[in-house]
This record gives structure tokens, C-alpha cells and sequence, in this order.
């Protein structure tokens, strides 16, 4: 339920480089896709390739074979592949999607890294607490019962008490992950849930910068090789990975059916900043859309990283704030607790 039965970027971009150069060279494209997915990392894509060869020997092209390998190929991929083949460009499609999923290996590595460290510090904090609870639950003063002291204050005693906020805070954020991966597997779970995480202020400019950035990328290409324009928008705001963009398809297509601009019909969806309209008004004048939006996606891919940083460093002190807070509480608890104890032997 959890698998995502799509081959993951690590693995197309290496298959997707060395398809790109030996295609280049003039090598046989069955030859090709032999010796690309040789070594693939991901044992899903040697299997397909394999019968997307056999598919190719019985007649079929290129993309209907890859087509036929269900839902291991992601739409984008299968999407520039047709128009590739269609315009003879299948080279520079694959050292496209090439430098398009780098890009978000790239990326993905670059988040894990920078909020890696504030994870560690909520969960080792989480960890402290809970020995700091089962410690004080041994050592305390006993009650007249026989029960331990809440020293903490927190109604959590002894090993139980350990347990027990454990899975309160391990087991929330696991739920909350586990929750967050079933929901976004599917697209109506994305366009449920995209559109409220973009109204959190800094998590929200950071998901509609990349989703921009990725969209300025993928129309510029789609365009340059070729594909019409519905096909076109479509594919470019699914590979957003947006639900939101995703869900101004039908829009879009709708404004621009009734002879609206492009610019006009992605101002219809609310989703674009007034500054990229207005450079892919410009362009549509001047008949430079392509070239423009490759420019912008450059950009807004270097103010997404910038939000990005941002806000794990925002993340980070938060965190440290609410350690803090918690190391201050038990200070004050500890200490009101010794001034009762001192009162009562006065």
C-alpha cells in the first residue's frame, strides 16, 4: 500500500544519461536499452527494459512499450518519449529527463541533509525526556501507597509512564508520516492536501517555487520538442508534483479553449506570482515563451532552494525552542517541588 510502484528518479537518470549518449553515438536502441539497464540500481527497471525489448522485436515502438509496463514509468517520462519519437529527438529528450530527474535527486538530498539535524535533535530530545521519566520513576521519593512521585508533572511515572510517552511521540509522528505517504500516492490524495500546506506561511512559497520552477521547465521542453499545446500544459503542471497545479489543469485548458493567452489563463488560477506573468506576457509578444520559461525555471529554482534553507533553519529553532521550553519546565517543576518540600519541614 505504501510502495510506490514507480521507478524512483536515482534509477531513471543514470538510465536516462546513458540512453541519451549512445543514442547519440548511433548505437541500436534495443542494443541500448540492453546495456543502460545492465546495472540499473533498481531491479524493476531491468526487468521492464527487458520486455519492452521483447515488445520492440514483436513490432511495437519505442513509447507503446514502455506504455506497457503499467505504472513504472512516470507520465512526463512516457509523455517526451512520444514526442521524441514523433520528432526524431529521442537523444536530447533522454539527456533531458536526464538533467530533470538529477535535478531532483539533487534536491531530495539536499532537503534530507539540511533537516536531518533538526530531526535528530526532536527525536534524541524525545529519548531523553522518556529515560529522564523512567529514571525519576525509580529514584523518586515513594508516596505513602507505594506509588513513585510525578516529579515531572506530566502524570507519567516509572517504566509505564516511559512506555507510554513513547508512543504518544513516536507513534504520532509515525502515524502523521505513514498518513502523509498514503494521502499523497494518489492524485486526488495531492489535491486534498497541497493546497492546505501552501497556506502555511514558508511552507507554502517554498512548494509553489518549486512547483513554478519545475512547470517553467517542463512547458519550455515540451514546447521546444515539439508537443501541442494541451498535451503540453498538461504534462508541465503534473510535473509539478503540485496538487494544486495539478488541479488548475482543467482551468487552464478551459481559458485558453476560449481564446484567452497563456499568461491570462494561468492568472485564472491564482497560482503564479504577477512577475512570471508578466515575462510570459512579454514572451507571448515577442513569440519567446520556450527560452523564457527555461530562463525563469533557472530562478525559481534558486529561490526554492533559498526558501528551502530558510525554512529548515526556521524547523531547527523551533525545534530548539520547544526543548527548551521543556528543559525550562522541568527546572521550575524541580525547583517548586523543593520549595514545597522545604516549606513542609518548616
Amino acid at each position: 500500500m505504501f510502495k510506490n510502484p514507480q521507478i524512483p528518479a536515482k534509477a531513471l537518470y543514470p538510465f536516462c544519461r546513458s540512453m541519451g549518449r549512445m543514442l547519440e553515438s548511433g548505437v541500436e536502441v534495443r542494443k541500448s536499452l540492453k546495456t543502460c539497464s545492465a546495472h540499473s540500481p533498481d531491479p524493476r527497471l531491468t526487468s521492464t527494459v527487458g520486455r519492452i525489448i521483447k515488445d520492440i522485436q514483436k513490432g511495437d515502438d519505442l513509447t507503446s512499450a514502455f506504455t506497457n509496463q503499467g505504472p513504472h514509468y512516470p507520465p512526463l517520462f512516457l509523455d517526451l518519449l512520444s514526442v521524441g519519437e514523433q520528432t526524431g529527438s529521442m537523444p536530447e529528450v533522454f539527456n533531458s529527463l536526464a538533467d530533470y530527474y538529477e535535478a531532483n535527486v539533487n534536491r531530495m538530498k539536499e532537503f534530507r541533509s539540511q533537516i536531518f539535524w533538526p530531526v535528530f535533535q526532536l527525536f534524541a530530545a524525545i529519548l531523553i525526556i522518556g529515560l529522564l521519566i523512567y529514571i525519576l520513576g525509580i529514584i523518586g521519593s515513594p508516596n505513602a501507597d507505594g506509588t513513585s512521585n510525578d516529579v515531572l508533572g506530566l502524570g507519567l511515572v516509572g517504566t509505564s509512564g516511559a512506555i507510554t510517552w513513547f508512543v504518544l511521540c513516536y507513534g504520532s509522528i509515525a502515524a502523521a508520516f505513514a498518513a502523509y505517504i498514503f494521502v499523497t500516492r494518489n492524485a486526488t490524495g495531492k489535491q486534498a492536501l497541497h493546497p492546505f500546506l501552501m497556506m502555511i506561511p514558508g511552507v507554502g512559497y517554498c512548494m509553489k517555487t518549486f512547483a513554478i520552477a519545475r512547470f517553467s521547465w517542463c512547458f519550455s521542453l515540451t514546447q521546444r520538442a515539439g508537443m501541442s499545446i494541451k498535451p503540453s500544459i498538461e504534462s508541465s503542471l503534473k510535473a509539478t508534483g503540485n496538487g494544486a497545479f495539478v488541479s488548475a489543469i482543467p482551468f487552464v485548458w478551459d481559458n485558453l479553449q476560449h481564446g484567452e493567452t497563456l499568461a491570462d489563463a494561468l492568472k485564472s488560477t491564482t497560482l503564479f506570482p504577477v512577475e512570471f506573468l508578466h515575462i510570459v506576457e512579454t514572451a507571448e509578444e515577442s513569440g519567446t515563451v520556450p527560452e523564457a520559461l527555461e530562463r525563469l525555471s533557472h530562478r525559481f529554482d534558486e529561490d526554492a532552494h533559498r526558501a528551502m534553507t530558510w525554512l529548515t533553519n526556521v524547523i531547527a529553532r523551533i525545534i530548539w525552542g520547544l526543548v527548551a521550553c521543556f528543559i525550562g519546565y522541568i527546572v521550575i517543576s524541580f525547583f517548586m517541588r523543593y520549595v514545597a518540600m522545604i516549606n513542609s519541614f518548616m
